[in-house]
């Protein structure tokens, strides 16, 4: 009787404590959490731009709206080639410029003439945004519009008439073309133009023009799933990184204010006491530029460059948005269309087995000592579980138990957005002979974070949240042996002649090549920086005599000598730092009214010159990048003659080289004159500059 008294009392204590474990309750949302809308964008992680307007024909970076529309009529055009490529890629999504900066439109709108329906393709019978959407929905892809808010054919943009027209053609583009994601706009507004002949230029105040509110009323009410990117006006739903090129920060809130102004760190770190959910979406080109340019098909990244964008955008709490350039035939290059999936099998094979699947795991703290929070939810795979302290909980650990000295080089931390971002440092450490070693150190997690270092061998992991802003609520921990990916070597020539082969990688060795063959581990081994001046092409691999791995190719080709370069009337030694090859070396001519800036140069020799390219300032706080500029050329530095004007599109957001060609002439001495910085300011700033010879 004792007995099964003692026992039923047991029996009584174990259902009231499976009861108590049953009904604990979860965290309670901490901060500004994402709308369902946001969450379903944010779990697409990887998506497409696809550029393609008029100036796709014209080689511009931006067309001036007066661009001849008869030279639309892609012959080859095929948006199921577009679809396949992104979906054999893992993409989401595809966004397309419906319309660009030029305002032609790639649908047929009845609100202007400058559109689709009046260009030769497909007897103006065509509809690329159309054709596009049944495509996405043939391959299963979300479809997303860009329209730009800048219209430089329209000859009302920059007067209120233009609104209504503005508002008008969004309308048809969230009401003709089924289900959007996403619709996009660009920050670019207001410059010259050709506005329906008036050629001149228009200045807009973007914090007001555009009255945003009730455009997002309506674009919410005819897209109610739709999330909304915008750059230039009030807050959206999603934010800029503040750079086009491929990363976010380190650290990276999904928070901004909802009001006031942002400034360049608020939008690449987002903000840690932010009022509103903005999260990053990262935005880049698989090319420099963002339209076509047949000039760059040699310059399409590599699969580590992806992979490193990889790591810096969807492994720092953002999205990835990678640009197509389409060519004029209306295709993906073969190029493009081979580096992009090999960069999708790339990542397959780095994630493709989670070391701690089938690990055993252990918490210093679970909330409630329930098992509905418990350590398990953390590796069981599935984003709608986590682990979760209790309240007043900001530090934790959680040990994973590998089972054997394990090799692995990655490490994915995920929290429970949708009760907002909590964690604000972490460390992760390995038991290597069982002694604890620290591997690294983190701040933010937010939606998915990818840790990165070398490889090491552990048997046991320990993930340990230092500071939250509330408990910690992991969903998901994985640990992963990504295969070794090798940057290919940067390769630089300085005024000298002298040759230096570089990579940000440690340990490979290089092999190069001098007449443009392609470089094998047979080739030159490269032991320190050597002489090679005047015309050449340059070759070069990075070797891991470990793995037996050889990086993509590095090729440069250098044009003519400059050693005996040199300004003149610049009283300034660091002045050569504009031709000594080195890209982050910087000089500027600042002063009260110097704008415009002559900058002339002594080639040394007379020379048949084809063209010329200028590099702005490539740091963070960048200054005197011209947008607007002349250059002249002469053979005895008095008579001058003008051979280019014009400006360097998109300079602001892309600083990349931008190169020039006009007809071929014979000069000693050329002078690039800085008309106008992005900033108007009274500075003119220079990385490089280097002339094009026949």
């Amino acid at each position: 009787m004792k007995k099964k008294l003692l026992h039923g009392i047991i029996l009584s204590i174990s259902l009231i404590f499976m009861m108590n474990c049953t009904n604990v309750a979860p965290p309670a949302a901490h901060g500004p959490v994402p709308s369902e809308n946001q969450m379903r964008w944010q779990e697409m992680e990887y998506y497409a731009f696809v550029h393609f307007s008029l100036n796709t024909y014209t080689d511009q970076s931006w067309g001036f709206g007066d661009e001849d529309i008869n030279l639309f009529n892609p012959e080859k055009l095929d948006t199921r080639q577009w679809a396949r490529i992104c979906k054999e890629a893992g993409m989401k999504g595809i966004i397309i410029t419906a319309k660009h900066h030029s305002g032609f439109c790639l649908w047929p709108s009845e609100y202007t003439e400058y559109s689709v329906k009046n260009a030769p393709w497909k007897d103006g019978k065509g509809d690329v945004v159309r054709e596009l959407a049944d495509a996405c929905e043939e391959y299963g892809l979300k479809l997303g519009i860009y329209v730009s808010p800048w219209d430089r054919n329209h000859p009302d943009y920059g007067k209120p008439e233009y609104i209504t027209y503005f508002r008008n053609q969004i309308k048809e583009l969230l009401t003709n073309y089924g289900p959007i994601f996403e619709i996009w706009f660009d920050g670019a507004n207001g410059g010259s133009g050709y506005y329906g002949g008036a050629y001149e230029t228009r200045k807009i105040d973007r914090t007001s023009y555009y009255d945003w509110q009730p455009t997002y009323k309506m674009i919410r009410e005819l897209q109610p799933k739709i999330v909304i990117w915008n750059d230039g006006g009030d807050r959206a739903d999603l934010r800029w990184v503040g750079t086009e090129e491929g990363y976010v920060g380190e650290t990276n809130w999904s928070l901004l204010n909802d009001t006031g102004a942002v400034t360049w760190g608020m939008l690449h770190y987002g903000m840690e006491d932010g009022n509103a959910w903005v999260p990053a979406e990262v935005n880049t080109s698989i090319r420099p530029e963002w339209f076509y340019h047949p000039a760059e098909d040699d310059k399409v990244k590599t699969v580590p460059q992806l992979m490193d964008t990889y790591y810096k955008s969807i492994g720092r709490n953002a999205t990835l948005l990678l640009n197509f350039p389409i060519m004029p035939n209306g295709l993906i290059h073969p190029t493009d269309e081979k580096r992009t999936l090999e960069f999708a099998k790339a990542v397959k094979e780095s994630f493709e087995v989670n070391l701690a699947e089938n690990a055993k795991v252990k918490a210093t703290n679970v909330r409630g000592n329930s098992s509905k929070f418990d350590e398990a939810k953390a590796i069981d795979g599935d984003d709608k579980t986590y682990w979760a302290t209790d309240d007043g909980i900001t530090t934790a650990s959680l040990i994973i138990d590998l089972g054997k000295p394990t090799l692995f080089n990655r490490f994915i931390a995920q929290e429970y957005i949708r009760l907002g971002q909590r964690v604000k440092n972490f460390t992760i450490e390995a038991l290597v002979d069982e002694k604890w070693k620290e591997v690294t150190k983190g701040t933010t997690i937010g939606y998915k974070r990818i840790i990165r270092f070398p490889s090491i061998i552990a048997t046991k992991v320990r993930f340990t949240i230092t500071a939250s802003k509330s408990c910690p609520v992991i969903s998901n921990i994985g640990i992963y042996n990504a295969p070794v990916f090798l940057n290919a070597p940067s390769i630089r020539r300085n005024q000298k002649g002298e040759i230096t082969l570089k990579t940000n990688d440690i340990g490979p060795i290089f092999y190069y090549t001098l007449d443009g063959s392609e470089p094998t581990t047979e080739s030159n081994l490269y032991t320190a920086p050597f002489i090679a001046d005047g015309k050449i092409e340059i070759k070069a691999i990075a070797h891991d005599p470990a793995s037996v791995k050889s990086s993509p190719v590095g090729a440069e080709k250098f044009n003519i000598s400059k050693k005996d370069w040199k300004t003149i009337g610049v009283n300034d030694e660091n002045v050569n730092k504009i031709f000594d090859g080195d890209p982050s070396t910087t000089w500027h001519k600042r002063g009260d009214k110097i704008m415009p800036f002559d900058l002339l140069i002594d080639l040394g020799d007379s020379y048949n010159i084809s063209g010329f390219k200028y590099l702005p300032d490539q740091h963070k706080w960048s200054s005197g990048i011209i947008s607007n500029y002349q250059f002249f050329v002469s053979e005895d530095n008095k008579n001058w003659k003008l051979v280019d004007e014009g400006e360097f599109s998109n300079i602001k957001n892309n600083p990349v080289w931008q190169e020039k060609n006009f007809s071929q002439v014979n000069a000693r001495y050329v002078k690039l004159k800085a008309l106008n910085n992005i900033w108007g300011d009274e500075v003119a700033g220079f990385a490089e500059v280097n002339v094009i010879t026949e």
